[in-house]
């Protein structure tokens, strides 16, 4: 059966997150969107942590149920700040854990290391992500630590603000327990193919949502075929990069992420890699250090051709939100006014979830619950030839059509 998860979200007590977030609100909008395992995020929190307990049951899966039987996977994101080789690191990792005793164990750890209940995604200084991967391994193997948004420049791994050449050089010798990494919203499958060194791990996508609302959950996901939808059954499909198994990610157009090119915000500078380097990195307004994109990074790090593919790859699928493209065939910028949501509900009461809508129904039958215009933005999108501005320095992409 096809199962499709987005495991790496937030809940309502990290930094600029939906303060009404709940387990509720989570499930009814996945089921809108067409997932069928969502991340419950922030399991690090204690007041997150004791509302998951009290909304999901365990019935020895390793995932959670609500009341109503849909699934959550334990996870959380935490950001690893430290020195290193000279430099100062800033990493996000996303832990999935297997059970709640094994998150009490990584709680009592973490607890240690810093003060959880300040922040959804806790800050640990000085705490080197070796430390990390090595001391959740004591507590259970089947932690998964999963390296957040890679290429971004500020918290992603591989970024160019604070990152590391390869992801060896970071966990060293702990990389033996890395099996996956998460390309983020500014980058796809194809971008990094192109760096050799991270054909050992699997790439996956996940939305790292700061909200409900189906503009954000599920934007990025990753899709199975499973007989079973258990902790172990996604962690060994992510593991072996099957393509029977883990047959595609779900991936926003790169341009659509804040970071694809080099840019400075305050003086609405966009550049791509090469007008970035004739500029020497620096802002033709202000003179101010632009920030390096991740189109950039991966050029620098980069020792293959534009379209190689790997043998056996996940394969992969370009999409934006339904909102997106209804905000742009209808010409409204607002995400929750009432023509747009009534676009929109219209769609998911034809054809059953967003998801439905976006990869599988019928061109013609788009057309007949929307419009034209919606519908050849969907086509467009299915055939790969959307237009998007690239987004830049914290500021979305936007879809042209």
């Amino acid at each position: 059966m096809r199962v499709i998860a987005d495991l790496h979200i937030h809940g309502p007590y990290s930094r600029a997150t939906s303060k009404n977030t709940s387990p509720e609100l989570l499930e009814k909008y996945a089921r809108m969107k067409g997932l069928d395992i969502i991340g419950t995020g922030d399991f690090t929190h204690p007041k997150w942590l004791e509302t998951l307990k009290k909304s999901l049951t365990e019935d020895g899966t390793g995932v959670l149920k609500s009341s109503s039987g849909f699934s959550f996977m334990l996870s959380g994101e935490v950001a690893n700040i430290y020195s290193q080789g000279g430099k100062l690191r800033k990493v996000h990792n996303v832990i999935l854990s297997p059970d709640l005793d094994t998150v009490g164990q990584i709680n009592e750890l973490l607890g240690r290391k810093g003060k959880l209940a300040s922040d959804g995604r806790p800050i640990f200084g000085k705490m080197p992500c070796t430390e990390l991967v090595e001391s959740l391994m004591e507590i259970n193997q089947k932690i998964a630590v999963i390296p957040a948004h890679v290429w971004t420049p500020w918290f992603g791994v591989l970024g160019s603000k604070s990152g590391f050449d390869s992801i060896e050089e970071c966990f060293q010798d702990q990389s033996k327990h890395i099996f996956a990494i998460e390309t983020g919203l500014s980058s796809d499958p194809e971008m990094n193919w192109r760096v050799s060194s991270l054909d050992g791990y699997a790439l996956v996508s996940n939305s790292d949502a700061h909200s409900y609302w189906p503009w954000r959950i599920g934007r990025e996901a990753n899709v199975f075929s499973l007989n079973d939808v258990s902790y172990g059954s996604v962690m060994s499909a992510i593991n072996e990069k099957n393509p029977k198994t883990f047959t595609c990610t779900v991936e926003v157009d790169p341009s659509y992420g804040k970071y694809h090119f080099d840019g400075h915000r305050g003086c609405g500078v966009c550049l791509s890699p090469s007008e970035s380097l004739k500029k020497r990195g620096k802002c033709p307004k202000c003179g101010k250090p632009l920030t390096i994109g991740v189109l950039s990074r991966i050029e620098e790090l980069a020792d293959r051709k534009e379209g190689y593919v790997p043998k056996n790859s996940v394969p992969f699928r370009k999409m934006l939100p339904l909102t997106e493209i209804l905000s742009v065939s209808m010409g409204t910028g607002q995400m929750q006014s009432k023509k747009l949501w009534s676009a929109y509900n219209r769609l998911i009461k034809r054809f059953g979830s967003e998801f439905s809508v976006l990869l599988d129904a019928d061109e013609h039958e788009i057309e007949k619950s929307s419009d034209r215009k919606t519908a050849n933005i969907i086509a467009m999108m299915r055939s790969g030839n959307m237009k998007v501005e690239p987004g830049y320095d914290g500021v979305y992409g936007k879809l042209n059509a």
